[in-house]
């Protein structure tokens, strides 16, 4: 606390009320151009984006988010040439002053970080080829790993006041422990990439994944975030996914139906036919049909208590609910048609035969 009081002391000691306000003058223009200069280049960032131009808009963005904070230590910067630092404080404001500085441009650094992310969705936009978007985010957080440890090494070299090359070698031990300590985060770091490439799905896919049946909402670092169908939110590491069988339901092209319509063993054989062709004047050419993939209706099988039609058909696109309203009014309709006709549906039972003796 004496330093301190010793510090303030001598700064206003060597420094008359002119100076002053000239400091608080100077940074409170920089602050009040900051939020001008940030109001103005939102609004160009959003015309940009309008105008579909995704690279130029996240410039904007990333100097609109970081422009006060490089304003204002603008302004410390200035402040200490202005005002009057005693001489053996002089060291410490400016290398404090440095280190403000540094963390400004790390800062700038760090939102233009997603430029390359959204030049490479314009990549993926215009290109025929099918490039994986799932580059996008690992891309993106990966620059902004390596921008934060380079800033943080560029402070260490300011307060050590020795080369980076240094600083590093100084870290091998160090970094070593580190390492075995955190094999776990680096296998799943690299398991991002391996997942990136391989491709076994994309964001808003719908996979299921031990036992996890969801859509797919992020892919980190470290983990993929699946939100399942009840609304739960889970994260799988990404070491341990890249391992895993992964069902992907949202690549299907197209969802198959196979269902067994049972009738009594009483049926007449011109009613099984019947039966057989009202299946197909009901799916012929029905919603939903692929040329290449015709539904199918045999009567298959002789169960022990009903004789079973077999029913497979294909519903394109592989659009869930409207599968679901289709297979509904195929189901009213075989019920009403097959009551119309006098076609008995079968379901379990068991007859029991007792012998008497006389």
């Amino acid at each position: 606390m004496e330093i301190i009081k010793t510090f303030i002391k001598g700064i206003k000691g060597n420094n008359d009320l002119a100076q002053w306000i000239l400091l608080f003058s100077i940074i409170l223009l920089l602050f009040l151009t900051a939020r001008i200069v940030r109001m103005i280049l939102g609004r160009l960032s959003i015309r940009r984006i309008r105008a579909k131009s995704p690279v130029s808009a996240s410039f904007l963005h990333a100097i609109s988010r970081s422009v006060t904070f490089i304003l204002l230590a603008l302004g410390v910067w200035i402040g200490i040439k202005i005002i009057d630092v005693p001489a053996e404080y002089e060291e410490v404001i400016n290398l404090i002053s440095n280190i403000i500085i540094t963390l400004s441009v790390g800062y700038f650094a760090y939102y233009l970080a997603d430029i390359p992310g959204v030049w490479f969705e314009v990549i993926i936009s215009k290109s025929e080829k099918s490039l994986n978007q799932m580059f996008v985010p690992v891309i993106r957080k990966s620059l902004r790993v390596l921008i934060v440890i380079f800033t943080l090494l560029q402070i260490i070299q300011m307060l050590s006041n020795k080369p980076i090359t240094t600083i590093i070698a100084g870290l091998g031990i160090g970094g070593l422990a580190v390492a075995l300590a955190s094999q776990d985060t680096i296998k799943h770091f690299i398991g991002s990439f391996v997942i990136a490439g391989d491709h076994p799905f994309e964001i808003g896919d719908r996979i299921v994944i031990d036992g996890h049946d969801g859509n797919v909402e992020s892919i980190g670092l470290r983990s993929t975030r699946i939100r399942t169908l009840n609304g739960h939110m889970v994260s799988i590491p990404n070491g341990e996914l890249a391992n895993r069988t992964i069902l992907n339901i949202g690549q299907r092209p197209y969802i198959k139906r196979e269902m067994n319509i049972g009738i009594t063993y009483d049926t007449t054989p011109e009613k099984i036919q019947k039966a057989l062709d009202i299946v197909k004047e009901l799916l012929d050419n029905h919603e939903g049909m692929n040329e290449e993939f015709p539904p199918r209706v045999y009567f298959n099988d002789l169960k022990s208590d009903s004789l079973n039609i077999f029913v497979l058909y294909w519903y394109h696109p592989p659009e869930y609910w409207n599968y679901m309203e289709f297979s509904e009014k195929v189901n009213m309709q075989i019920i009403e048609r097959f009551n119309k006709e006098g076609i008995e549906f079968a379901f379990p039972t068991q007859t029991v035969h007792v012998k008497q003796d006389i």
